[in-house]
Order: structure tokens, then C-alpha cells, then sequence
């Protein structure tokens, strides 16, 4: 009998640098659970980066590379949706239905994942139409040729600059998705509850915990970005543990209903 998610927003409980420790020992377990899904999930998000970097050779067009380099880790969020569903099966004791845990966004159609990645998505572009701007007004009248002939533009002051400016403002597209989803999507798989909701709870709770909860946003965004390197082949082994490992730092501050709720009732009764 399938089980009913519960109702509402849960109640979290304190972050520690030992509860990231635990949560990554645990998507560990989970990558070695599950590797062969691990491979074709973590191969969509390559392919993704590979074709980003296939446009940037065909259109002879550099500044698309800077563009992706920076905006590409914003779907992170999003390619992880399937390993929050393989982490959430094997918690639950469910089967690893290939067919649901592929369709996961499919499949939640009715329910509120596909507006909160739809958000995403709309960030992304969002990203690179911002990109676009950005570079206009620093490199807009620059010479630019080809890939392998326009690189010197970006050590100009100019080019300099626009990097500069681009980075901070990449990190703050970053910071900004990362707190809204950081504890939304896997609150949306496990909970019915309205994606505004699951999103300003997240933002919240990261904002009442900013040390290590950015912690663990830049360490996640290091080693999205040192994957990245190898040709993005690094990201079949970054993605897939990142993603069970955030499904389980949810897990772990969740504080179960059974024991918040006598919280809740006493903090009703008066003194």
C-alpha cells in the first residue's frame, strides 16, 4: 500500500558540520546502492554540458563558454531530483523503479516538483539573457573571432572587469537558488506542500543558519566546478553523490512528526 506524504512544511532541527559529515557518508551508501542509475541520471546532465560546449566550438563564440561555465551549476538543483527519489526509495524500502525514478518529474505532474523546476529553468535562462547583457556592456565592441583566437579579450581590463562582475553576479543567481532549494525539492518528493511554501522554508532556514549551510552550498559548488574540468566527466561521480547526500542533510535536520508534535502542544499550554 502506498504510503500518503504528510501535509505541511516539517520542522528542522540544528545543522552541524557533523551532520553534512553523516549525510555525505550516506549518499555514499546510496551511489553504491544504485550505481547503474547513478551513470545514466549523472549522463543526461553531461550531455547537457557536453552540448553547451559543442554550440561554444560551432559558433565560434567564447564568451558562450563563460556564460555556461558559470550559469551551468544553477540546474544542479534539478538534475538532482532523480537521486533525491533513489535516496528516497531506499529509505522508505520501496522498489528502485527505473521507469518512476527516471520520469520522477513526470511523475509528481499533478503535485508541486515541476513548478519549482520550472523556477529553476527559468533562472537559467534568465542567467544567460543577463549573460548576454553583461558581456554587451564590457565586450560589446570588442574583436571577437573564434574560440581558440578571441580567449586573449577576457585579460584586457575590460575583459577583466566583465569577469569579474559576471562571477559576482553568477554567485548571487547561485546563493539565491541554492536557498530556495536546498531543502525544497526533497520537501516536495517527500511532503504535500505548496512549492512557495517549500521555498521560502528553505530560504528561511538557510538564512537562520548561514555559516554552515553556505558551507555546504560552496563545498557542493567546488566540486560541481572541479567535475566540471575533466570534460565534465567528474560530474558521474560529483552529481550522483551530492544529490543522495543533500536528500539525506534533509533527512537528518527533518525533526519526525511523533516527536515535534508534543513541541507544538506544549508550546500551546500556557505557564
Amino acid at each position: 500500500m502506498q504510503q500518503v506524504p504528510a501535509h505541511g512544511a516539517p520542522d528542522f532541527g540544528e545543522v552541524r558540520v557533523d551532520t553534512l559529515r553523516e549525510a555525505l557518508r550516506r549518499g555514499f551508501l546510496d551511489l553504491r546502492r544504485a550505481p547503474g542509475l547513478a551513470l545514466v541520471l549523472a549522463g543526461f546532465y553531461v550531455l547537457c554540458g557536453l552540448a553547451m560546449a559543442l554550440v561554444t566550438l560551432m559558433t565560434g563564440q567564447s564568451y558562450w563558454l563563460v556564460l555556461a561555465a558559470i550559469g551551468f551549476p544553477l540546474l544542479g538543483p534539478f538534475a538532482a531530483v532523480g537521486f533525491y527519489e533513489i535516496s528516497r526509495r531506499i529509505g522508505a524500502g520501496l522498489p528502485l523503479d527505473r521507469r518512476r525514478i527516471l520520469g520522477v518529474i513526470l511523475g509528481q505532474s499533478r503535485r508541486q516538483l515541476p513548478s519549482i523546476c520550472a523556477v529553476i529553468v527559468i533562472v537559467f535562462l534568465f542567467w544567460f539573457f543577463l549573460g548576454h547583457m553583461i558581456f554587451a556592456l564590457f565586450l560589446g565592441l570588442s574583436a571577437m573571432t573564434n574560440i581558440s583566437s578571441s580567449l586573449a579579450v577576457y585579460l584586457t581590463p575590460n575583459g577583466l572587469m566583465m569577469l569579474g562582475f559576471g562571477t559576482l553576479v553568477g554567485a548571487a543567481f547561485s546563493a539565491l537558488l541554492y536557498m530556495i532549494t536546498v531543502l525544497a525539492l526533497p520537501m516536495l518528493l517527500d511532503r504535500e506542500v505548496d512549492f512557495v511554501t517549500a521555498m521560502i522554508t528553505s530560504f528561511g532556514y538557510v538564512a537562520a543558519h548561514p555559516l554552515v549551510m553556505f558551507g555546504w552550498g560552496a563545498f557542493m559548488a567546488a566540486v560541481t566546478l572541479l567535475s566540471m574540468i575533466p570534460g565534465f566527466l567528474g560530474l558521474f561521480v560529483s552529481l550522483p553523490l551530492l544529490g543522495h547526500a543533500t536528500w539525506h542533510l534533509y533527512d537528518l535536520l527533518k525533526i519526525p512528526e511523533d516527536a515535534a508534535a508534543p513541541e507544538r502542544r506544549g508550546s500551546a499550554v500556557p505557564a
